[in-house]
């Protein structure tokens, strides 16, 4: 199972699961604890390979990483704690698996908050993608890394992002880097799908106004999918929970207040 912390409100019944990127691990939501620990009870887990879940024996001999498996792994701890529903906020590649499980346990989901949400790659990013497939196992891959960071967070304010990921990266095994990498196989497929299906469940797209790779796409997204709201942080990259937590925070709460009166 995946190693997940979770805290609990006195009062309140409502939960929120947080899901980190790719390369990242749950640290990187230092910024929202305190503030949302006021409001709700708090799920805060490791994906697989990241932080402190560590590849387990079953893992070790199999390369296969698909977005549902990790997806299951999210539900396994969820069921573990019997949460029965929660909002899910997640960032960048998390909001692939939030939206991944919406779709296959909707019932389970109340909201889903998308912040530097990637609901396409463009022509840039899929370039990217298949240099990044072609060096994988010549490269080292926090070469790698480093240059996609410096790639989507580009600009001098993007700084502190940029070096998060970079040290939260640094935990990863190369061998796991790569099956993570894999998974961009499948990422092309996915995105059109849940770009073309209107999911219907209350969903704030969170982004950066500097976040050109991804920001474009989420403004097409919400002018069709009727349950989409979108909220653009000023003076801000791909990572705005950590470039502009108070921002991002008092939206967040904000909105999922809105929601529940």
């Amino acid at each position: 199972m995946l190693h997940y912390s979770t805290y609990i409100h006195r009062d309140s019944k409502e939960w929120v699961t947080f899901v980190h990127g790719a390369g990242g691990s749950s640290s990187i939501w230092y910024k929202q604890l305190r503030d949302f620990k006021k409001h709700f009870n708090i799920l805060l887990l490791d994906l697989r390979g990241h932080g402190n879940s560590k590849p387990n024996l079953k893992d070790a001999f199999s390369d296969k990483y698909t977005f549902d498996s990790i997806t299951d792994d999210i539900v396994e701890v969820i069921d573990h704690e019997g949460i029965q529903t929660s909002h899910f906020v997640g960032i960048s590649l998390g909001t692939i698996l939030i939206r991944n499980l919406a779709e296959k346990y909707p019932q389970r989901v109340s909201s889903m908050v998308m912040g530097g949400a990637i609901m396409k790659l463009n022509f840039r990013s899929q370039v990217l993608m298949r240099l990044g497939i072609i060096f994988k196992s010549i490269v080292p891959y926090l070469w790698l890394y480093k240059f996609f960071a410096f790639i989507i967070m580009p600009k001098k304010n993007h700084r502190e992002s940029r070096l998060l990921f970079v040290r939260e990266a640094k935990k990863l095994y190369q061998k796991e880097f790569i099956r993570w990498f894999k998974l961009t196989s499948e990422i092309n497929p996915l995105l059109r799908f849940f770009r073309m299906v209107d999911i219907k469940i209350p969903t704030l797209y969170i982004m950066g106004e500097q976040d050109y790779l991804f920001l474009p796409t989420i403004k097409k997204i919400i002018k069709t999918h009727q349950a989409s709201d979108l909220f653009v942080v000023p003076d801000c990259g791909h990572v705005v929970n950590v470039e502009q937590p108070i921002v991002f925070n008092q939206e967040v709460i904000r909105y999922l207040g809105g929601l529940k009166s």
